[in-house]
């Protein structure tokens, strides 16, 4: 399989979603996203946007000291990967982050940031932020510990 991968538009997505957050941003013209298809079929999607659109993080406590302090700097997030149970493990997660980042490089680029998973014990549904390894193989560096428990996480960054 060769997954390739499409950044898809505010209109394709606006049929697709629910909740009322994603549905204004999708309103706006102001929703990213990523889908991946093989042999037709979708199957992964990222979701990535600039700080503004994905704000979520700015609001825990552990975050307020890892935000970033130059604020000239346009901030985007890669927050989340959905990949089909039958393609996990054959490039869907990271064709689809190779292409956020091209999509974000396009777009005039900036600090990219994302919060990967570096340890859990709970299987594959605890992933869905995407790995320390396919992180760092796209360039990603560990700025520091973010989450910690059964399933740990950290803030990585690169500038693009």
């Amino acid at each position: 399989m060769d997954p390739k991968a499409w950044e898809y538009t505010s209109k394709e997505l606006s049929g697709n979603t629910c909740r009322r957050r994603k549905a204004e941003l999708v309103k706006q013209g102001r929703a990213h996203g990523i889908l991946v298809y093989a042999d037709g079929e979708p199957v992964g999607w990222c979701q990535y946007g600039p700080r503004e659109e994905l704000p979520r993080v700015d609001n825990s406590r552990k975050y307020r000291n890892l935000a970033p302090e130059d604020s000239r700097e346009r901030l985007w997030r890669i927050t989340c990967f959905v990949v089909d149970k039958k393609y996990r493990k054959s490039g869907v997660a990271s064709a689809a982050l190779n292409t956020a980042l091209e999509s974000i490089r396009n777009k005039g680029g900036g600090l990219v940031e994302a919060i990967p998973v570096s340890k859990t014990d709970q299987g594959p549904g605890y992933m869905c932020t995407g790995t320390v390894s396919m992180f760092e193989k796209a360039g990603f560096k560990i700025v520091a510990p973010f989450g910690n428990g059964r399933t740990t996480t950290v803030v990585m960054r690169r500038t693009i």
